[in-house]
This record gives structure tokens, C-alpha cells and sequence, in this order.
């Protein structure tokens, strides 16, 4: 059973988990309402356009990305930017350099709680 919530977390001693390659996430915080994560992905990696029930916002923090919204709209992000994708509003990536992310879900995932 997968805990409740989660009041502490560490990108030093966290577990980088897979479920996409080239893309590795560290799940720092979470309760039922709000989760926190921090994203490596590599250079070149995909994210096929997908959706999911949670909201979702993020920041750049390294790196070049394109996200690829649903109606064909490509976000070109730097560090320092953000952006937000509503429940259920297909999205997608393409990272042109090693980027990292730290993104926010509302609930939280259940399939990132590990």
C-alpha cells in the first residue's frame, strides 16, 4: 500500500525512478491534494502526447524543451520558464538538450507515489 503523504524529500538520496526513457523522475513531496517532482531528461528524449486527470505546472530549470500541445501548439521553454496543462489536455515533449523540470500535479499521482 502506498503511503498517504509524503513531508520530506531529497534529490540527493531519493530514488530517480524510469518509466520513460530517457526521462527519470524523483517524487519529493505529496498528500492527496498537491505532489511535487523534480524531472531529469536527457538530451534527444520523447514523451509521446498523452493526458492524465491531474493539472500540471512546471518550471524550467536547465536546458531546452519543447512541450507539444494536443491542437498542435509547440512551447518553446528555456530556464526560467513555466507552464501549466489542465486535466486531461494532451501534452507531449522533446527535450533539445539535458533539461530538468520541477513540476507540480493537483491531486496528486497515484502512479508517482513510490
Amino acid at each position: 500500500m502506498k503511503p498517504e503523504s509524503k513531508h520530506r524529500g531529497s534529490l540527493s538520496t531519493d530514488p530517480r525512478v524510469s518509466k520513460s526513457k530517457g526521462i527519470k523522475r524523483v517524487t519529493l513531496t505529496y498528500d492527496s491534494d498537491n505532489m511535487m517532482c523534480y524531472f531529469y531528461i536527457e538530451k534527444g528524449a520523447e514523451l509521446v502526447l498523452h493526458t492524465h486527470p491531474e493539472s500540471q505546472m512546471g518550471i524550467v530549470l536547465k536546458g531546452r524543451v519543447d512541450f507539444i500541445k494536443g491542437d498542435g501548439e509547440i512551447l518553446e521553454l528555456k530556464p526560467g520558464d513555466s507552464y501549466y496543462f489542465a486535466s486531461m489536455d494532451p501534452h507531449g515533449l522533446k527535450a533539445w538538450e539535458e533539461v530538468e523540470l520541477l513540476e507540480c500535479f493537483a491531486p496528486s499521482r497515484d502512479d508517482y507515489k513510490d
